[in-house]
C-alpha cells in the first residue's frame, strides 16, 4: 500500500473541488464502499499479524486527513456558493415601493383605535377579558336578576348550562375591579355576541365600554367626560341630550343622543355604577362611587363614514377598506 502516494492525490483531488457536488464525489470516491481507502481497510486482513497495527493507523490517519480537509473545504464552497447567490438575488433598497399593494387597516379597527387613543390621553387604560365568560360574570356581578329576559336562550349563545359567549365587555369591567379596586379608570373594547333571529342585526358585534370609579364622582362629571368625547369624535361642537334609561348594573341610568340632520340619534348607553356592583366586586359604596357608559362600534363607525348601510362592513370588500 503506497499510502504516501495516495495521501498526495487525495490532496490534489480536494484542491480540484469547486462545489459541494464534487465534494461528495470525493467522500465516494475515497470513503465509499468501494472506495480507495475503504478498500485499503479491507486488505488488512492479507497482512501479517506485525504489520496490521501500523498499517491500521496510517489508514486511520489518511481518512481522518480527508475528514479534516473536506470539513474545511465544504465551509469555504458553502460561502462561495451563497456569495454568489447574494450577488444574483441582491435587492436595490433605492428603488421605489409599489405603494399601491400595501393593506390597510379595516374601518372598525381604526375606529376602535380612534376612541381608544382618546380616552388613554384622558388616563385611561384599557383591558380585555374572554370572550367565553361565566353566568356569574357576565350576569350575576352585574346585579342582573336570575327571571332577566337578557338571560334567555333568544338573547344569550350559551356554551352548556354555566358557559357562555360574552353578550357585553361588562365583564371585563368586574373583573378590572377584582384585581385592580378603586379608583379605577379604564375602557374595555371587544367582540360581544347575541343570539338575534333578526335579519337587521348580527350575532357577533364590536362595543366598547369605559368605567371610571374613585371618590366623589358624580352623574355630571360623568355628562361631561362623554360630551367631551362626543365632540372629538366627530370633530365638531354637538347637541348632546341624556334620556332617563334603565340598565340592571347602573342607577341612575340614561341613553345619550347627539343631534343630526334628521333629529336625535341614540348614540350610547351610560349611568351611574350601581352599588350593589360595587358591593360585589369588594368596593364600598360609601366611599366610592362611578360611572360607565359603552357603546357600538359598528354604528360609530357608520356615523364617522357616513355610511348608508352596516352591512358593508361585514362583506369583506376591499374597495372600502382601501377608502378608509
Amino acid at each position: 500500500m503506497d499510502l504516501k502516494q495516495l495521501k498526495k492525490q487525495l490532496s490534489k483531488d480536494l484542491n480540484k473541488a469547486s462545489n459541494s457536488k464534487d465534494l461528495q464525489d470525493l467522500k465516494i470516491k475515497y470513503l465509499g464502499k468501494k472506495g480507495r481507502i475503504s478498500l485499503l481497510s479491507k486488505d488488512l486482513g492479507k497482512l501479517s499479524q506485525s504489520e496490521r497495527p501500523k498499517a491500521g493507523k496510517a489508514i486511520n490517519l489518511l481518512k481522518k486527513f480527508f475528514e479534516e480537509q473536506s470539513q474545511i473545504l465544504s465551509k469555504e464552497i458553502e460561502q462561495q456558493e451563497i456569495n454568489a447567490i447574494l450577488e444574483t438575488e441582491s435587492i436595490d433598497i433605492s428603488l421605489p415601493v409599489e405603494s399601491e399593494k400595501l393593506g390597510n387597516l379595516h374601518p372598525i379597527t381604526k375606529t376602535i383605535d380612534k376612541i381608544c387613543q382618546y380616552f388613554i390621553s384622558r388616563g385611561y387604560s384599557i383591558e380585555d377579558g374572554p370572550e367565553i365568560e361565566s353566568e356569574y360574570f357576565n350576569f350575576d356581578a352585574l346585579n342582573i336578576p336570575k327571571d332577566h329576559p337578557a338571560r334567555d336562550m333568544h338573547d344569550t349563545f350559551y356554551v352548556d348550562a354555566e358557559m357562555l359567549l360574552r353578550t357585553h365587555t361588562s365583564p371585563v369591567q368586574i373583573r378590572s375591579i377584582l384585581k385592580s379596586k378603586a379608583p379605577l379608570k379604564i375602557i374595555c373594547p371587544g367582540k360581544v355576541y347575541r343570539s338575534d333571529a333578526d335579519q337587521t342585526h348580527t350575532p357577533m358585534f364590536h362595543q366598547i365600554e369605559g368605567l371610571l370609579i374613585d371618590e366623589k364622582v358624580n352623574f355630571g362629571n360623568l355628562k361631561h367626560e362623554l360630551t367631551e368625547f362626543l365632540n372629538y369624535f366627530f370633530g365638531k361642537k354637538l347637541k348632546v341630550r341624556f334620556r332617563p334609561s334603565y340598565f340592571p348594573f347602573t342607577e341612575p341610568s340614561a341613553e345619550v343622543d347627539i343631534m343630526d340632520k334628521k333629529g336625535w340619534l341614540e348614540i350610547m348607553g351610560c349611568g351611574m355604577v350601581h352599588p350593589n356592583v360595587l358591593k360585589e366586586a369588594g368596593v364600598d359604596p360609601k366611599k366610592y362611587s362611578g360611572f360607565a357608559f359603552g357603546l357600538g362600534i359598528e354604528r360609530m363607525t357608520k356615523l364617522d363614514y357616513q355610511m348608508d348601510d352596516m352591512r358593508l362592513l361585514f362583506e369583506n370588500d376591499l374597495r372600502l377598506i382601501s377608502q378608509s
